[in-house]
């Protein structure tokens, strides 16, 4: 079959049609597994929007569909509740927290967040949810920037993002964890079904009167993954790939934010720290992992030749 021209980059019909394929193929497992909701007619618009529009689109939105695939397994998760495989660690892990990192007030131990929760502050509560605010925004940020400076370095970063997130899902499923805030609320009992809750963050949204966090939470795939923390991973990857491209005084940035999404984690009762260590953990082993992976595996360097010189 020919070539068709589509805003000014050429398009064979096999990638139309397998463009097509996988937007609807898409949009009807979505509906199965998850049921329908309007966020999936606007990833699939821009996606097909971004790779007709033009030859640098198309290579941008290729390179960024490693993002897209992550975002659909950790929506497709919700049609898998990972309590359904292992029961789930409430009373053991706030235990274990305290054990390690409990706090002596008012002659009882407590929780390093049932210490913020008593302790906080409108300052820390809006600087909190501006750090909070960069978990994803700042990582597509860095890849969107990379991809324009160094497609190689491109690839690597989003393949370390997933594979990342990738060991944090088995995680999920081997080891579901409540969070903090699911103590706060419902004790030690288990209760299936337990919608996400913005937890301490709310009062970012309460003090500036908007539902930012409110509305991010109500699309939480599981409750009961809150060990390791991937909100602790990913500043992590950024700032090492930040150091490897020696972007200098924006690597002081990179850590401050990492350091504020630590301390948020664990101020807002999302995560308890021992999440947090879990998630730099996380991150270290998948960065080697995928180090180790790049020299032993002659796909990738292929992959990324290929990438270079054909998705145009």
């Amino acid at each position: 079959m020919g070539a068709a021209l589509t805003g000014g980059v050429k398009t064979t019909a096999r990638q139309a049609v397998i463009v097509s394929s996988l937007s609807v193929v898409y949009l009807l497992l979505s509906i199965v597994l998850v049921g329908f909701k309007s966020d999936q007619l606007v990833l699939i618009g821009i996606f097909n929007l971004l790779f007709y529009v033009s030859a640098i689109t198309r290579k941008f939105v290729v390179g960024f569909s490693i993002f897209i695939v992550y975002w659909i397994v950790f929506d497709y998760m919700k049609a898998f509740p990972n309590y359904n495989f292992h029961a789930v660690h409430i009373a053991d892990l706030y235990n274990f927290e305290k054990n390690l990192f409990g706090i002596h007030s008012h002659g009882k131990v407590i929780t390093p967040n049932e210490y913020w929760r008593a302790n906080g502050s409108n300052f820390l509560d809006i600087i909190g949810g501006i750090f909070y605010l960069c978990w994803i925004p700042v990582p597509l940020a860095f890849a969107a920037y990379l991809f324009f400076k160094n497609r190689e370095q491109f690839l690597y970063f989003s393949l370390t993002f997933v594979l990342v997130n990738f060991l944090g899902f088995i995680v999920y499923y081997l080891y579901p964890a409540a969070p903090p805030w699911y103590v706060q609320l419902h004790g030690f009992n288990f209760q299936p079904g337990t919608h996400s809750n913005p937890a301490g963050l709310v009062r970012f949204d309460n003090y500036f009167h908007v539902g930012i966090f409110k509305s991010i939470y109500s699309k939480g795939s599981n409750v009961f993954a809150a060990m390791p923390s991937l909100h602790s991973s990913y500043p992590v990857i950024v700032l090492y790939y930040g150091l490897k491209n020696r972007l200098g005084f924006i690597n002081i940035i990179f850590a401050l934010v990492m350091a504020g999404i630590w301390f948020t984690a664990v101020y807002a009762s999302h995560h308890y720290i021992i999440d947090v260590i879990a998630g730099i953990i996380c991150a270290a082993c998948g960065i080697t992992l995928f180090n180790i992976i790049l020299k032993r595996v002659k796909f990738f360097k292929r992959f990324i030749v290929y990438y270079n010189e054909n998705i145009q």
